[in-house]
């Protein structure tokens, strides 16, 4: 079923766009919540001006993701993590923790535009991509260092923290 979007959607097209779509689809999302109409020659005109419109727009924000790539571009983190003496990691930094390094150093990255192929389970230093457009991509430096308490340690302290609590109960 072909469609005139009214607005951009997602992985199908910006305002104006003449789309082939299936007809459920079309009938249960795009129709009913105004994303699309039949491409009348009237609609297509009324559109030309929001597309234009669209098409700036997008191209300002794809101006904008380029200076933030380029920025990002030579960038560093450190992440601090237990590990054991082997250097494997109790846990593993993924790209929650990437994300939010990257936000303490001031740029604004979303979790989910780090592409971390598995989470990074050993101390060591790797270059993980950030996907911040479709076809706008950087690299940023990712250094897993060992934290100053290692899970042995943190043990022994909640064991401390539990034996102090017991002695202070009634005598």
């Amino acid at each position: 079923m072909k469609l005139l979007l009214m607005k951009d959607v997602a992985r199908l097209g910006i305002v104006g766009d003449v789309v082939e779509v299936a007809a459920g689809y079309a009938r249960n999302y795009l129709l009913p919540k105004r994303l699309a109409t039949q491409p009348t020659e009237v609609n297509m005109r009324a559109l030309a001006d929001e597309r234009a419109k669209a098409e700036e727009r997008r191209r300002l924000a794809r101006e904008a993701l380029q200076a933030k790539a380029e920025k990002l571009a030579d960038v560093e983190v450190t992440i601090a993590a237990p590990a054991n003496e082997e250097g494997v990691l109790y846990g593993s930094v993924g790209p929650r923790e990437i994300a939010e390094a990257l936000r303490e150093e001031g740029h604004e990255v979303d979790s989910a535009q780090v592409d971390l192929r598995s989470p990074i389970r050993h101390l060591d230093n790797v270059l993980v991509d950030v996907i911040l457009a479709e076809e706008i991509t950087t690299k940023v430096k990712v250094w897993v260092v060992r934290s100053g308490t290692t899970g042995d340690e943190a043990e022994d302290e909640e064991g401390v923290e539990t034996a102090t609590d017991d002695n202070t109960g009634d005598t």
